[in-house]
């Protein structure tokens, strides 16, 4: 069996009724990389099911952790590469005015 790792897995659902996308990370331990992602498209079988008027789009994304989870342990990374300064990058990608937060 593999060494177990911590895994954070980013997984995007479309909300038809709410017309909305999540982003949902979840929390795996794994002996892979592909085990991890496998484990949580399982579960967002369950939580799709349970919503009853969610999908899943197919896209997921996993970070193996350094150690344990933990009190500012960092669970999701994403690198992306772009010419845009700070500003315009957060507006296009992250601050678009269409979030629903809190």
């Amino acid at each position: 069996m593999a060494e177990q790792s911590w895994y954070g897995v980013r997984c995007v659902f479309r909300h038809r009724e709410l017309g909305v996308y999540e982003e949902r990370v979840t929390l795996w331990t794994a002996g892979s990389l592909d085990e991890a992602i496998g484990r949580a498209e399982a579960e967002a079988g369950e939580y799709c099911a349970a919503l009853g008027e969610a999908e899943y789009t197919g896209f997921a994304e996993a970070f193996r952790m350094d150690g344990v989870p933990g009190e500012g342990a960092e669970v999701f990374s994403l690198m992306r590469e772009s010419d845009l300064p700070s500003g315009a990058y957060v507006g296009k990608f992250y601050a678009t005015g269409r979030e629903r937060t809190g």
